[in-house]
């Protein structure tokens, strides 16, 4: 009887679950799309290729709509079986209201780790959209005449950087080493083949300072710092947006610009709030199970609006949090978790008054 009950349980969640998350991304890009439409037509971006870089926006607007799509599949499920007496009837069975929809929190889970999972491949597709509607053609992918900071203390002057193209003209690398000599690298350009391989200096000169004072010079074709892999788009004034990099490429690009001097909390906030969205999955599965139990009332527009009003104020505390943590009050951890441990406390508090 237990395992016939959570294939009911799991099939009727699991239905509605799938048609929201389908459907929530479409009303989002919609919603985009009459926003923004104007905007492509003056960079010259054709219907076609707009219409085709909002399905590249797919993954990223269902990491959103996950939350709202759990919470009204959550609520749905408990409704629909109240209104047919089937939690009247398992209770009549000996099965308590928690194991009935323990399921549930099985695919809360599930779904979180999808969420996770579309949030990282999300910000390659949203590069692909930036591409396609011409955006990237609005950011410069070069800087001339900058200095550079690297996590290892080294210093870069460059007079060009080609960030689309990995290469760097006119470049001077300073570094100290391990005994305490100083190391200075000329190149007349230098050419970036990946995070394992890093910078390759072209046509130049390295001169070394020993820490006794004696000088030595050489003359090189081609020369390789190792554990100088700092990406292109790293050193840019103007980087990628911020829905374009990945929980890592965030955490990279704050320590760059704390190296630089900047305020990286925005950043940093950001950076947390890619996880606290996609777990937010479960925690609102676990506060829409009780949460449907607290009113009398029934229905479709019970449950979609109390689902909308839940995902209102969610969304609401996200901004509310980040804000604050922007502002140096909070951490950025405390900034963006702070709303899904609210839930998660009310969640309990709900799930410990309900009668089993």
């Amino acid at each position: 009887m237990t395992w016939t009950l959570d294939r009911l349980v799991g099939r009727t969640f699991l239905g509605i679950f799938l048609r929201f998350s389908l459907c929530v991304p479409v009303l989002l890009i919609i919603g985009d799309t009459t926003e923004n439409f104007n905007f492509h037509l003056d960079r010259g971006v054709e219907a076609v290729d707009i219409a085709w870089g909002y399905v590249f926006t797919y993954p990223k607007y269902m990491v959103l709509g996950f939350p709202i799509a759990g919470l009204v599949a959550a609520v749905f499920t408990v409704n629909s079986m109240t209104v047919h007496r089937e939690i009247l009837a398992a209770k009549g069975g000996g099965v308590s209201f928690r194991r009935l929809f323990a399921p549930l929190w099985v695919l809360g889970a599930g779904l979180t780790g999808a969420a996770f999972y579309l949030d990282e491949i999300s910000p390659a597709a949203n590069r692909k959209t930036a591409e396609i509607h011409k955006e990237r053609e609005m950011r410069r992918d070069w800087r001339t005449n900058f200095v550079y900071a690297t996590e290892d203390g080294e210093t870069l002057t460059v007079e060009r950087l080609s960030a689309d193209m990995g290469s760097m003209n006119g470049v001077l690398l300073e570094s100290r080493d391990p005994d305490g000599s100083l190391r200075h690298v000329w190149s007349n350009q230098a050419v970036y083949s990946g995070p394992d391989v890093g910078w390759t200096f072209n046509e130049g000169h390295l001169r070394v300072v020993r820490a006794n004072g004696r000088e030595e010079a050489w003359r090189f074709e081609r020369y390789r710092r190792p554990g100088l892999s700092v990406r292109p788009e790293d050193m840019l004034e103007d980087p990628p947006e911020e829905d374009e990099m990945t929980y890592a490429e965030l955490g990279r690009r704050a320590q760059s610009v704390i190296r630089s001097g900047g305020d990286a909390r925005k950043l940093l906030v950001r950076r947390e709030q890619k996880r606290s969205i996609a777990a937010a999955t479960f925690v609102v599965v676990l506060l829409g199970i009780p949460l449907a139990t607290t009113s009398r009332k029934s229905g479709a527009a019970f449950g979609i609006s109390l689902s909308l009003s839940v995902t209102i104020v969610y969304y609401l505390l996200l901004q509310l949090f980040g804000a604050v943590g922007e502002t140096g009050a909070l951490s950025p951890w405390v900034a963006a978790w702070s709303p899904n441990l609210v839930f998660f406390a009310v969640a309990v508090v709900l799930a410990a008054r309900v009668r089993t």
